[in-house]
């Protein structure tokens, strides 16, 4: 067998998962303590940076284009090129005037690319794999989509602090950190033009099959929205993150903020400790906590304390807000206690959506769960800023912890298969 079809999964698979999780933290992490530390505003900060997440909205709606237009192989090496470009992009507009506009437009190529990446790797991922093997990586894929986030929230933020007290100007250190980001996907550009694999189902569909692919895609939007219960449904999926919508994108700016303006005056090497360190160690472990007692017990048993641990850790940030302790342990441990909970009760929601997405178009539904899931995140982060703006960050706080009363209000009424989940 030729080795180009043969190739190990291993030699792939962790580095093309690796390189689909670090452009999402760039777009939804990364910019919003890079404009922060530039000095633009809360508001515009959240409106903005939240209008990335549309490219993740609408995704499922051209992932038939993905799916026709060429191979896998291709879409995922061609936007990890791109990716690269986008990267390079908002590395050379920081040190200029209106640096803002013109980097944001490079972070929406960044997204788009990133999106589209995302449909080819999932789709390359079950092409080049046997079964088996797919049940076999899926946990290895995961593992390195959660290092990238790990390392793009973490070490890569650190090294933009570090690089702001080397004594350049923070543009600069934040131009030459995103340089580095840069040539870190050209590597993965070249290396995964060398090894990825060629399976022989990765194949350019004909053209004239663009019609039939359109009419079925139709019918299979169709049948997501007359499942049962469905309006319900969509709308715990848009509701129950609402208010961690919200402090998601004020939760650096508000470590980052001086001690006068309501923050906890914390530097970027710390953000890069406390939130993409220890905060993503502590979500990725109530995750799998989380997994480990549904597989045993069954969604429904675990649904209320998901619920619960999802919505009620968001509180540490009213204690901070309201006592802006100084000691760098303390604002970690509130932060784990919060990623915690969060990692932990978002298993519901993740197997939620699985359990929706049941049936006849599996795929194509989950999607489109994912979809609502993003414009949940998108709608309250726009404005999220706005309102911190107004009333400051202790009231922006308690209002993030009344914005999690939908969640609660929503979740008697879903239908659950007792046994879901469970093994």
């Amino acid at each position: 067998m030729n080795k180009t079809t043969s190739r190990s999964p291993w030699a792939w698979i962790p580095t093309l998962y690796f390189a689909e999780g670090l452009p999402y933290v760039f777009v939804m992490t990364v910019s919003v303590i890079m404009y922060k530390r530039l000095d633009i505003s809360n508001t515009d900060i959240a409106l903005y940076t939240s209008w990335l997440y549309l490219p993740w909205v609408i995704k499922p709606f051209w992932s038939p284009l993905v799916d026709i237009l060429h191979t896998k192989r291709f879409w995922i090496i061609g936007m990890q090129l791109i990716v690269g470009g986008a990267l390079a992009g908002v590395a050379f507009t920081l040190p200029f005037g209106r640096f803002f506009q013109y980097s944001l437009a490079f972070f929406w190529l960044l997204a788009f690319s990133s999106a589209t990446h995302d449909i080819a790797a999932d789709g390359f991922y079950m092409l080049g794999l046997s079964q088996g093997n797919q049940a076999f990586f899926v946990g290895i894929r995961n593992t390195f989509y959660r290092l990238a986030m790990l390392a793009g929230q973490g070490p890569l933020v650190i090294l933009a602090g570090y690089l702001e007290s080397s004594g350049d100007s923070i543009a600069a250190a934040w131009s030459m950190t995103f340089f580095i980001f840069a040539g870190l996907f050209l590597a993965f550009f070249l290396y995964h033009l060398l090894v990825l694999p060629f399976p022989p189902s990765d194949v350019k569909r004909e053209s004239n099959k663009l019609s039939d692919v359109a009419k079925n895609f139709g019918k299979t939007i169709s049948s997501f929205f007359t499942k049962k219960g469905i309006g319900l449904a969509i709308l715990f999926l848009l509701v129950f993150r609402l208010g961690e919508a919200q402090l998601a994108k004020l939760a650096s700016p508000f470590l980052l903020d001086d001690l006068n303006e309501g923050g906890l005056a914390l530097t970027t090497s710390d953000i890069g400790f406390v939130y993409g360190t220890a905060g993503i160690i502590a979500l990725t472990l109530g995750g799998i906590v989380g997994g480990i007692l549904v597989s045993h017990h069954g969604l429904k048993k675990w649904l209320w304390p998901m619920v619960f641990a999802m919505n009620l850790p968001n509180i540490v940030y009213v204690f901070l807000a309201l006592l802006q302790p100084h000691s760098l342990g303390v604002v970690s441990a509130a932060v784990v206690v919060e990623q915690f909970g969060y990692g932990f009760g978002f298993t519901a929601y993740m197997l939620y959506m699985i359990q929706l997405s049941e049936g006849e178009h599996k795929t194509a539904h989950y999607a489109l769960c994912t979809g609502f899931m993003a414009l949940g995140m998108m709608l309250p982060g726009m404005v999220s800023g706005w309102i911190e703006d107004q009333v400051g960050y202790l009231n922006f706080f308690i209002w993030v912890m009344i914005c999690t009363l939908p969640g609660f209000i929503i979740a008697p009424f879903l239908k659950f298969d007792p046994n879901f989940g469970k093994r």
